[in-house]
């Protein structure tokens, strides 16, 4: 009763003000502590996921990608994709809303118990690749293969290391995805090409295996609609024009 103890001050008052009896007043306390750990167990599991932003499907500005097919994403976004065990591939521009979508369906997974870890897909490389220089690499990769849902984001962004002494980007990403695929489900964002993939991984053969595993087999989803971010940018440059530049009014 961690929560009550230290919330009974406010509990009581609200109970007083509401005249609850004393049954009503032991499901309050009761609920106010169930609740509680619950929004406990929710943090801990946003902070294992590593999500940067918390993101959710409610603040997604529909209107501004009307091609987007919002159903979709909605029935998407009750997870039963990650039950069962498939992978999801969005395309498409940077700023799109891509990230955006699947940051909150990792949202969604920790508000439903499912485990979910999130990274850029150049830090996740580069995090398995210090694992070779310090003897970690096996442990590190079991731990990004073991959670119900991987989310990768950003392929195409963000600079690939390449050193001649230790595998190619594209075999570190395989060795990922060979382990997870039919198992668990990964969901992906690219802003390059799915073509464009072994260019960016350092082996064009590879990337087609990786491909194979993943995208060919994936639910796709491609937004094809303007930068979000790049609208922002915009209405605010015309709000606050910097000096000396007329406003285009």
């Amino acid at each position: 009763m961690t929560h009550v103890l230290g919330n009974l001050d406010e509990l009581l008052a609200g109970a007083t003000r509401d005249r609850a009896g004393p049954t009503a007043l032991l499901e309050h306390f009761l609920g106010a502590e169930v609740g509680s750990k619950v929004e406990g167990r929710i943090e801990r599991r946003l902070v294992v996921s590593g999500l940067r932003e918390r993101k959710t499907l409610e603040a997604f500005d529909w209107n501004f990608q009307p091609t987007l097919d919002k159903a979709a994403i909605v029935e998407l976004g009750r997870l039963d994709f990650v039950r069962r065990r498939d992978d999801l591939v969005i395309t498409g521009k940077s700023g799109t809303g891509k990230s955006h979508i699947l940051m909150a369906f990792g949202l969604r997974a920790c508000e439903q118990a499912v485990s979910v870890r999130y990274a850029r897909c150049a830090d996740l490389l580069d995090d398995l690749h210090a694992g070779l220089a310090d003897n970690t690499y096996t442990r590190r990769l079991k731990s990004w293969a073991r959670p119900d849902l991987l989310i990768i984001d950003d392929v195409g962004l963000g600079q690939v290391k390449r050193r001649d002494d230790e595998p190619t980007a594209a075999h570190t990403l395989f060795n990922l995805l060979d382990r997870r695929h039919g198992h668990l489900s990964t969901a992906v964002t690219s802003n390059i090409a799915l073509s464009d993939w072994g260019r960016y991984l350092g082996d064009t053969t590879i990337a087609m295996a990786i491909l194979d595993r993943l995208a060919m087999n994936a639910l796709r989803i491609d937004v094809d609609g303007p930068s979000y971010r790049q609208h922002v940018a915009d209405q605010r440059a015309k709000k606050h024009p910097t000096k000396g530049e007329p406003d285009g009014g």
